[in-house]
Parts: structure tokens; C-alpha cells; sequence
């Protein structure tokens, strides 16, 4: 029996971020999600550290006051349209690499920390790893988040993807590992069965390339929107259809989690 789908307006946001510049990152993004506004968007989701860059300078980079979450609530709630977006929390000796969605009203509906840190990057020296999962609803759709490096972590996509029908990946994945980042999406959408949204950053960012490759992939791993190398807004009307995806081809049903636990506690008895 078919279900009835849920519908969402949905606005990516690949921007070129201005290096460890909030202030003119924040004007830049009043003017995108205005953009997106007027499109009749009803979500904006900005990439990973969205105003900052990908910045070890947690010196300059990390807030105590949340002025961030403050800032994108007032242009949530000027604009009429929700936002995801993402900054640096302070924690005394390590920070926390923070993605957060507000609504239209400008209220927090999510607040999750990156599970793994980058460690290739040194990112583990100056950030902690997350413990949580975190949901939230946005038109009857039920939504998650992780953070760019999560991606190549299968696990917790399965977790999530128990309870949520879109995940959401922000990142400032660099272009020397764009095929990586193009297959690991359309492999979490399928193996998920979920709808999964990529949205990164483009151009050259504190040294680094970034090709964008924003865009968002089916249950199926159909690619529907895929945007590279300029920065732009991509725009997609995203139709719920994930649960009749997952009745007319019941993988989930045939997962074996208790069993797989053993094998994972088996191995760490070897290796102790």
C-alpha cells in the first residue's frame, strides 16, 4: 500500500568561504538565504564550519556565547525559512565541531557534534569527538545530520537511518578526494535506503581546493541535483517516497545487528 508522501522545498548553499572571516561569511549568508527565501525554500543548509573554513584556529574559530546560533536564528526568522549551519563550540581543551538547524521561528531543532574527528588533519588535537545522534522534523519528514569525515563511518548511518529518512552531510570535503566523496553518498543513500544531501564548499579555502560536488542522491543512489566548481544555491523540491522504497525492497528487514555485535566483540577479544 502506497504511503502518503511528505513534500520539502530544500536549498543547498555552496558557497565559497571567505578564510577565517565571520563577519563577511555572515553577509554572505543573509544574502544566500534571502536568496533562498525568495524561492520559496523552506530549508537553507550552509556546509561544515560554514563561516569560518575548515580552521584549526580554534583560537579565533570557537565561541562560548553561541553568537553564531544567534546571528542565523535572526535571519531564520527575518526570512522565513529554516537553516542549517555550522560552527565551533568551545570546550576549554578541546572544541567541538557543531552543526546546528534552526526553524523558521529561529528556534534550535538540532545541535549535533562530529562524531570523528579528522585525524589526518590533526582535527583530533584540537576537537572531541561527539557521542550523539541527533533528529529532527521538518514538514512530517524525520531528518538527521553528520559532518563531512563521518561519512567514510557506515555504522551510524544505519543507526540513523532506523528513525530518519534524510540525512544531511555538510562538508568541506577537498577536491583531491572528490570521487570518494561522490561514491560514499550515493553508497550511504543505498545501502540506507534514505534520501542523502551533500553540501560542500568550493573553491580555494585556506590553501586547500574544494570542487563543491554538492547534491542530493535517492534511496535508490540516483543522483538528482549535482553541482560542482562554482559556487552557487541548488535548489530541489525533495518528495518523501523513502518508506516505499524500503517496503518494495525490504533490505533493513533482513539486517542481523546482534549477530554482527559479536563479531565486533570477538575481534576486540583477539586484539586485547
Amino acid at each position: 500500500m502506497k504511503r502518503i508522501m511528505d513534500r520539502i522545498n530544500i536549498a543547498l548553499a555552496q558557497t565559497h568561504i571567505e578564510w577565517e572571516n565571520k563577519s563577511e561569511n555572515y553577509l554572505k549568508a543573509d544574502n544566500f538565504i534571502k536568496n533562498a527565501a525568495n524561492h520559496n525554500a523552506e530549508i537553507i543548509f550552509f556546509p561544515e564550519m560554514s563561516f569560518t573554513g575548515f580552521s584549526m584556529n580554534t583560537q579565533l574559530t570557537k565561541e562560548k556565547n553561541n553568537e553564531t546560533i544567534s546571528f542565523m536564528s535572526g535571519l531564520a526568522s527575518k526570512y522565513q525559512i529554516g537553516v542549517g549551519f555550522g560552527w565551533v563550540l568551545d570546550c576549554k581543551a578541546r572544541s567541538e565541531n557543531h552543526y546546528t538547524v534552526v526553524n523558521k521561528s529561529g528556534e534550535v531543532i538540532s545541535d549535533y557534534a562530529k562524531i570523528h574527528p579528522f585525524t589526518y588533519s590533526g582535527e583530533d588535537k584540537k576537537f572531541k569527538g561527539g557521542t550523539k545522534i541527533s533528529y529532527f522534523m521538518l514538514n512530517g519528514i524525520s531528518f538527521s545530520s553528520f559532518i563531512c569525515y563521518d561519512l567514510r563511518f557506515p555504522d551510524i548511518f544505519q543507526a540513523a537511518s532506523k528513525k530518519a529518512d534524510v540525512i544531511v552531510v555538510p562538508a568541506n570535503w577537498p577536491a583531491l578526494r572528490s570521487e570518494h566523496w561522490k561514491t560514499l553518498l550515493r553508497a550511504r543513500a543505498i545501502e540506507n535506503q534514505a534520501y542523502i544531501i551533500g553540501v560542500n564548499c568550493v573553491g580555494s579555502i585556506g590553501g586547500t581546493e574544494y570542487s563543491g560536488d554538492s547534491g542530493i542522491i535517492d534511496p535508490n543512489g540516483d543522483i538528482l541535483e549535482l553541482c560542482s566548481s562554482r559556487e552557487k544555491i541548488i535548489y530541489h523540491e525533495l518528495t518523501n517516497d523513502t518508506r516505499n522504497f524500503r517496503d518494495a525492497f525490504p533490505v533493513k528487514a533482513d539486517r542481523r545487528e546482534t549477530l554482527y555485535r559479536t563479531f565486533l566483540e570477538g575481534q576486540q577479544d583477539r586484539e586485547g
